[in-house]
């Protein structure tokens, strides 16, 4: 599969690769059609599946550029997909991808080629040297002296040295230009030197200059190291067209051109078109793209189900056996840096997430002060109506990480597609990185409100026990935020079953409905609650013990009615229970992850098939 030709640059030789096209055709698959070909096309027969390529052939050689323009809703996009492996080969209605006059290997040809989206997924608050130098040490074995040496010359190829330390930014954060975020999303896929480059749209939203830069960065990289370039365009000025080698003109799924700009001039011309002077040559093709299409088209109705029957036949190729750059715990510790530098540096998440704990605690110590030295019913209900108002502040504050969870999602999409590493890697060294975090916040909430309410102080142990259930809400807390991120399609569904399922959580606990009132149909809920469990703990770390046995709570005419230990008792609570349901807890954490794993593997899986 491989053609070796000597670098200009190094003088070494390297591996080559030649794509090519032959009678590709790819339409809309969906649901419906499915079930028309299932059930032998009694549904609605006259319905014609609509088709965004039809019998295309073109090809891309090294050392050039290919460009595949055409106006919007050609099926440039389409098309580039389908040649970079992220639509397979199963999925096309007809024909087949060649690389190198060979079927193309899907998991292979990924990991020789780098594939730029339109859209940059890039984190905004690293640096173009962080940016680079992370997907460096997860796409390149070496460690990281091998991969500081790359991203040194890749900042110098990409003209990229002099905003080396500046933070990529986007939106209203302050950050690099527009050319230069572009080349940065171009680095990150180069980071591994493929010998294929495919990108999507490499000018889209950059001024001329910008554009420009781009495109000759792009050249130089076919000419001087013999790279096979494919990119789609829309409108390119006249100088960069001059820097394509092959244009590919699409037009309604057709190729209505196939070869050098000066060939589609001639056709032009033989097709007695005068193209005025000072207009765009390519511009102009596409005005009259519908004439030159009647010659170059095929008939929409020789491309029917029978040549998905032809291509869905498994080509069976000799594989090469792929191995991940890193081992799983590198890929951890790389991935735990990574985390680190963004939650240091992403003030909602970190200085407000730290001053809301140490505020709130002080706060909630003051509205509630001694109520825990206080006794009588009425006392008693203040200090459970702490324990759950306090439950509730826990876990509803920490949705603000559906968006950060939400924008990492797209990241990890892209970097495991292209077998940078584990899906696995990333939950764990998610989970890793905010153990720490949330440790910190958690004691930084409980140092204040335990003493200033005034809660069991006969020892140390009863304050310890506290942090570690807050501890632990909050994890439990942060680990159904991440597993609900992987599942919802954007951040207002995410809120929208976060909020609903936490209320349902409240609602089902047991504090504001007894368990016996609660319907036999409804009784899962109060048994998947994460309210239930930490209430429980907390009401049995305040009055259960030995401690409990002597603790009055509530008095008559100075004779005690109710010591703690009975009141347990009443709530159906037991001391063996302050245990048993930290371990519960802990169940939670672990299952949530395990679901965010699964989810995120086949949400990653779909993706690659």
């Amino acid at each position: 599969m491989e053609l070796p030709v000597k670098s200009p640059v190094s003088g070494g030789w390297k591996a080559s690769y030649r794509l090519e096209t032959k009678n590709l055709s790819y339409k809309l698959s969906s649901k419906f059609e499915e079930l028309r070909l299932i059930f032998g096309g009694w549904i609605n027969p006259d319905r014609t599946p609509k088709f965004i390529l039809k019998g295309v052939n073109c090809e891309a050689k090294p050392g050039e550029i290919t460009a595949i323009a055409g106006p919007s809703g050609a099926g440039k996009t389409t098309l580039l997909e389908i040649l970079a492996g992220r639509i397979p080969p199963c999925k096309v209605s007809s024909g087949e991808v060649l690389v190198n006059d060979r079927p193309v290997d899907v998991k292979f040809f990924r990991r020789v080629s780098g594939y730029v989206t339109q859209d940059d997924a890039l984190f905004p608050l690293l640096t173009v040297e962080e940016t680079l130098m992370y997907s460096a040490l997860l796409r390149l074995p070496g460690g990281r002296k091998e991969a500081a040496s790359r991203v040194k010359g890749l900042l110098n190829e990409l003209g990229l040295e002099h905003v080396a330390g500046s933070r990529i930014g986007g939106g209203s954060n302050n950050g690099i230009s527009g050319g230069e975020r572009r080349r940065v999303s171009i680095g990150v896929d180069l980071v591994h030197n493929p010998a294929v480059i495919l990108i999507d749209e490499p000018t889209s939203g950059l001024d001329s200059a910008s554009a420009l830069h781009v495109v000759t960065l792009l050249k130089s990289m076919a000419v001087n190291q013999g790279k096979t370039i494919v990119l789609t365009i829309h409108q390119p000025g006249f100088r960069i067209l001059e820097l394509f080698d092959r244009i590919v003109l699409l037009s309604n799924g057709f190729v209505v051109h196939n070869g050098s700009l000066n060939l589609l001039e001639e056709k032009l011309k033989f097709a007695d078109y005068r193209i005025p002077t000072r207009v765009n040559v390519l511009e102009f093709a596409i005005d009259a793209i519908e004439s030159l299409a009647v010659s170059n088209s095929v008939s929409e109705s020789n491309i029917n189900c029978e040549d998905c029957r032809i291509l869905r036949r498994p080509i069976h190729l000799e594989r090469k056996l792929l191995f991940y750059p890193n081992s799983r715990l590198e890929e951890v510790l790389i991935l735990s840096q990574r985390f680190c530098s963004n939650i240091f540096r992403t003030k909602q998440l970190f200085a407000t997430r730290v001053i809301q704990a140490l505020i709130a605690g002080f706060v909630l110590g003051t509205i509630y002060f001694n109520v825990g030295n206080d006794k009588g019913r009425i006392a008693l209900q203040t200090q459970t109506g702490f324990f759950a108002f306090t439950l509730t502040f826990l876990l509803s504050s920490t949705t603000e990480g559906l968006p950060i969870f939400l924008q990492e999602r797209r990241i990890l999409m892209r970097e495991t597609s292209r077998g940078a590493y584990r899906v696995s890697s990333y939950v764990m060294a998610n989970t890793i990185v905010f153990l720490p975090f949330l440790l910190m916040v958690g004691i930084l909430f409980t140092s204040p409100v335990y003493w200033l309410v005034g809660l069991r102080k006969e020892n140390i142990d009863g304050f310890l026990y506290f942090s570690l259930v807050v501890w632990l809400v909050l994890l439990m807390s942060y680990s159904f935020v991440a597993c609900f991120s992987a599942l919802v399609p954007n951040f207002i569904m995410g809120n929208s079953v976060i909020a609903g399922l936490m209320g349902s959580f409240f609602l089902f606990s047991g504090y504001f409905i007894a368990k016996d009132k609660i319907p036999n149909y409804w009784i899962f809920m109060h048994y998947l609650s994460l309210f239930k469990y930490p209430f429980e703990c907390f009401m049995i770390n305040e009055f259960g013990g030995k401690q409990g046995q002597k603790r009055c709570i509530e008095f008559d005419n100075e004779e005690c009615r109710l010591f703690g230990s009975r009141f347990l008792r009443q709530q159906d609570l037991k001391d063996s229970q302050k245990w048993s349901n930290l371990a519960v807890m802990l169940g939670f954490i672990i299952g949530y992850r395990v679901l965010c794993l699964l989810i995120l593997w086949y949400r990653c899986y779909r993706a690659r098939n």
